[in-house]
Order: structure tokens, then C-alpha cells, then sequence
């Protein structure tokens, strides 16, 4: 009788021949020159992205800060004003402002920075002065202060008359290297921000219409902020604006810090942009 079992078949697991095995081997070493190369080049490329806080309500639109992330390091952190932000925004006396010493008006909002903020900057107080403020003659025209601030909102809401030693914390300066070349500082306080300090070469103190300017501040011989000023009535225009900075001779904390400046138009996103931009790492006592 004849055996019904058929002989069994090549499995399609077998062994390769020699040539299939040296092709998949060409693959694979081909994938890993490819896998490298990749990673190289990513490494290579710079990385960049702005991240962005959570947006406030300013006039008919609104702010937002931001940082602006360039090869890996930031490079700016500013604040947006959406273009609606310009038109809705309260006029001086309006409810909702605070009285400052000179009897006009200011409208406080407080911005929240980026998770992704590697600079020393913990918030930014954004303040409509209407009708400007003091002195007269100079400041008092209508526009915006943007204080980058390097301290937290607590110590920065504890800046108020009603401590004892608000005078005295307002005199208190900071040792000369770390306050910038130049500068000098206003008599008194300010509540809610500190005490100033001015360029004596700035334009609008030497002349000339007051359109933006760069101060600096302190608190309790502490720095604690860089602020740009800037008239509504500037930004208007869209402009592309960039000035170097004074810088100190050391800063108190390590970080990445302030070169210059920036008033500008942001077409991409439709945004007015003030910032502090070429920023660059300092080391703690340098």
C-alpha cells in the first residue's frame, strides 16, 4: 500500500542564502549610518520656539509674556499686546485703578511667565497709565510700563506704605556693581514696584519727546526689576526698535540677562511686542 504522507516543504523560516544574508546586512548598517547622521544633525540645529503664559485681559484685547527660545538658550522674553488691546482701555479715574501720588491714575495687571522660563524673571507687572504720571512735562503722557520682575509677586505686594519701613527700604541701595553703569536713582517709592532708577542721558531727560525709555529698580538694597516704557502712542506705529542696554558690572543671582531692548510689530501673530532681548548667561558674581 501506498504511503499518503507527502514529503514536507521548504519552511519560510530557513536559512537565508549567503547573498539575502549580506543584503540584510547592508540594510541594517545602512539604517544605523542613516539613525546617526540624523541625530547628528539634530544636534547640530538649533532649537527654537516661543513659549507663551496665559493671556490677561488688557483694554478690548489682551497681553501675554513670553519666551522666545533660540539654539536651545533664550534668547528674549517680552510681553504681546494683541492689536484690540488698544482700544477699550480705561481712561484716567475710570474704576479700578490705583491713585498714585501725583493724583492720575494706573491699571495694574499681572502676567504670568511661560513653565519654560529659564530666565531670572518671575513675573511681569504691566501698567495703563492714561495720563501718564510724574513729572510733569516728561512722563505724562499716555503709556505703558513693563516690569520684568525678579521677584515673587508676594514680596512684590508687600511693597506698600503701610510698612513701617517703606521709606527706608526705598532709600536702601544696592552695592554700586550691581546697579548699571550710569544710572540713578528717583527719590521715594513707588507701592507696588519700588524705587527707580533713571539714565540721566535718556532722551525724554535731555529734550526731547518722550516716546520709550529703560529703567531699572530696586527694593530693600536689592534690585528686583528691568522696566521698559513705552507710549501707547509709539507702539501705534509698529515699529522695529532696538537699543542696547546698560548692564551691571555683577548680578546678584546666576542667569541669563538683558543686552538691549526691543519696541516692535509682530505680523506673524498680530501682536505688539516689548522685550528684553540679547539675552545672555551670567554667572552668580559676574
Amino acid at each position: 500500500m501506498r504511503s499518503t504522507k507527502r514529503k514536507s516543504q521548504p519552511s519560510s523560516t530557513t536559512a537565508s542564502s549567503p547573498g539575502t544574508a549580506l543584503a540584510l546586512g547592508l540594510v541594517a548598517v545602512l539604517a544605523g549610518v542613516t539613525l546617526a547622521a540624523c541625530a547628528e544633525s539634530a544636534a547640530r540645529e538649533p532649537v527654537s520656539f516661543t513659549a507663551y503664559g496665559a493671556a490677561v485681559a488688557v483694554g478690548n484685547g489682551s497681553a501675554r509674556a513670553y519666551v522666545l527660545q533660540a539654539g536651545g538658550a533664550p534668547a528674549e522674553i517680552g510681553v504681546a499686546l494683541s492689536e484690540a488691546a488698544f482700544s477699550g482701555l480705561p481712561a484716567d479715574g475710570a474704576a479700578g485703578g490705583a491713585q498714585m501720588p501725583d493724583g492720575h491714575h494706573m491699571y495694574l495687571s499681572t502676567l504670568q511667565m511661560p513653565e519654560r522660563n529659564p530666565t531670572p524673571y518671575r513675573f511681569v507687572g504691566l501698567d495703563w497709565s492714561p495720563a501718564g504720571h510724574m513729572p510733569p512735562g516728561i512722563y505724562d503722557r499716555p503709556h505703558f510700563d513693563f516690569h520684568f520682575n525678579s521677584i515673587s509677586e508676594t514680596e512684590r505686594n508687600a511693597i506698600l506704605p503701610s510698612d513701617p519701613e517703606f521709606e527706608a527700604k526705598a532709600e536702601r541701595r544696592p552695592a554700586p556693581e550691581l546697579v548699571p553703569a550710569g544710572y540713578q536713582k528717583l527719590p521715594g517709592g513707588v507701592p507696588l514696584m519700588g524705587a527707580h532708577w533713571v539714565d540721566p542721558t535718556s532722551p525724554e531727560l535731555n529734550g526731547e519727546l518722550f516716546t520709550r525709555t529703560f529703567l531699572y529698580g530696586s527694593w530693600d538694597g536689592e534690585m528686583i526689576f528691568a522696566e521698559p516704557m513705552v507710549t501707547k502712542a509709539f507702539l501705534e506705529t509698529k515699529p522695529d526698535f532696538r537699543s542696547p542696554i546698560p548692564t551691571p558690572v555683577r548680578y546678584a543671582e546666576p542667569g541669563h540677562y538683558p543686552t538691549e531692548y526691543r519696541v516692535y510689530w509682530n505680523e506673524g501673530t498680530k501682536e505688539y511686542r516689548v522685550a528684553l532681548a540679547g539675552l545672555v548667561e551670567r554667572a552668580e558674581g559676574k
